[in-house]
């Protein structure tokens, strides 16, 4: 077993600085003098993707969150567009699309939870064929469905035709995001466990657009975010001021470079703060209520991690 060990230590030792060295000896401009965007060397690095595992007894205190990224506020424009792809760029949804129709190892996609907004991703839940067009469905037509099943092959695709159609009204992604602390680092940590586009015009959505109801049936359904990430690391994020920065997807989300609101947490009540609504009589007091407990919920993330430490 220890030689097992010491020959794959070898083997990574030898193989990261070839890939480093052939990355750092690449041109800036292509055969034609064109910039040159690195598609295979990307192909060749999602295999290799950093992540770091952490011991189960060296968290000593946890919390999940859950946050809406709206594609309307100008920190979040690079995962919007372009809004129609390009041989360069596409957006976070249409990254998406394409990845839960891969013709090999496509994305997995698991259907919302009926009961509550917590996502459950296990075999039962697992979304394939018809199933799987349905929930990106345009309208309440059945051929309209943003992803079809072709009829040849019966393999999934995107329909092209009703892209347009609906991307201009895809706004919004739903992440669960688990915050906590490492005794081992002596760091807060966070990290996005799951991802949900959300959309509001979905033909099965006919609750009041005030209920707490109406925002769950927006959920399209869910995806584990470790498994969209060897997608996210072969597109790069479109530029934006910087033509030489280049960033992928994964990057972006690593860094954190997105903007997001809290819309709930684990509690011992399991409810959201959409669910709160019956505590207000108007849409301004609610609003007052939300944003309230908002504060709240980050306040006490942010007086965990000072806790721990004396001055």
């Amino acid at each position: 077993m220890k030689k097992l060990w010491i020959i794959s230590l070898v083997i990574a030792l030898t193989t990261v600085p070839m890939i480093l060295n052939a990355q750092a000896n690449l041109p800036f401009f292509n055969s034609k003098g064109t910039v040159r965007i690195q598609t295979t060397e990307l192909d060749m690095l999602a295999d290799t993707i950093a992540t770091v595992n952490h011991r189960a007894d060296d968290i000593v205190w946890s919390r999940v969150v859950y946050r809406v990224i709206d594609m309307r506020e100008k920190q979040n424009y690079q995962l919007y567009f372009p809004m129609r792809a390009n041989d360069q760029y596409r957006s976070l949804f249409r990254v998406m699309l394409d990845a839960v129709c891969a013709k090999k190892n496509p994305l997995i996609a698991y259907k919302r939870n009926a009961r509550e907004l917590k996502p459950l991703l296990n075999d039962s839940m697992v979304l394939k064929g018809e199933e799987l067009s349905k929930y990106f469905a345009y309208d309440n037509d059945a051929n309209n469905n943003l992803i079809i099943v072709d009829p040849v092959t019966k393999k999934l695709k995107v329909g092209n035709d009703y892209y347009m159609k609906y991307v201009k009204n895809q706004m919004k992604f739903l992440i669960q995001e688990i915050v906590f602390f490492d005794k081992h680092t002596s760091r807060m940590y966070s990290k996005i466990m799951t991802i949900a586009p959300l959309y509001a015009l979905h033909p099965d959505n006919t609750n009041s657009k005030l209920s707490f109801k109406y925002f769950q049936e927006s959920v399209i359904c869910w995806f584990a975010f470790d498994e969209f990430r060897q997608f996210l690391s072969k597109q790069y994020v479109i530029p934006n001021g910087n033509e030489t920065q280049r960033l992928t997807y994964d990057d972006f989300f690593s860094q954190k470079l997105y903007s997001s609101y809290l819309v709930g947490d684990s509690n011992m009540f399991n409810k959201m703060l959409l669910e709160n609504q019956e505590l207000s009589t108007t849409p301004e007091k609610f609003q007052t209520l939300i944003r309230k407990e908002q504060k709240r919920i980050e306040t006490e993330i942010m007086n965990a991690e000072q806790d721990l430490w004396e001055y």
